[in-house]
């Protein structure tokens, strides 16, 4: 990857989100209360208002279908300008469909994707220690 894209920031919020992810694992906040998933991660649930909010991890299989998507043609911040096009998309995960990734969709063409594809997550080590969570056409 190269070395002018910006690293995500681990906030109050995302801090245990980007934790799991360096460690490979995809994490989603979960309300105790009213037991619905979360994200992005906040400081109290976006359905009931509850602040009783927990972790629960999902492992490093992950999978997931395109549920809209876009293709941008120039860099949305520097350091991605040689990675255009870039196809930016929503996955909604296969496990939990009431939540939507914001995801890069890598080594597929923009020809190819469609809403529906299938694709799972892969793990990009940008530096020693951390990963990006991002996504690929699954082999169907």
């Amino acid at each position: 990857m190269n070395g002018q894209k910006p690293i995500p920031l681990k906030t109050q919020d995302n801090q245990h989100y980007w934790d799991m992810a360096d460690q490979h694992e995809l994490a989603l906040q979960k309300c105790n209360d009213c037991g619905k998933y979360a994200h992005p991660p906040g400081p109290s649930c976006v359905h009931c208002g509850s602040t009783n909010l927990t972790w629960e991890s999902l492992g490093n299989n992950i999978e997931a279908t395109i549920y809209s998507y876009i293709i941008s043609y120039r860099p949305f911040l520097p350091g991605f300008q040689d990675d255009l096009p870039l196809i930016i998309a929503q996955a909604e995960l296969k496990q939990i469909p009431e939540i939507k990734l914001m995801c890069n969709l890598l080594r597929c063409n923009p020809e190819n994707v469609q809403i529906g594809m299938p694709v799972k997550m892969i793990w990009d080590d940008i530096t020693e220690d951390r990963a990006l969570p991002q996504w690929v056409p699954q082999e169907v």
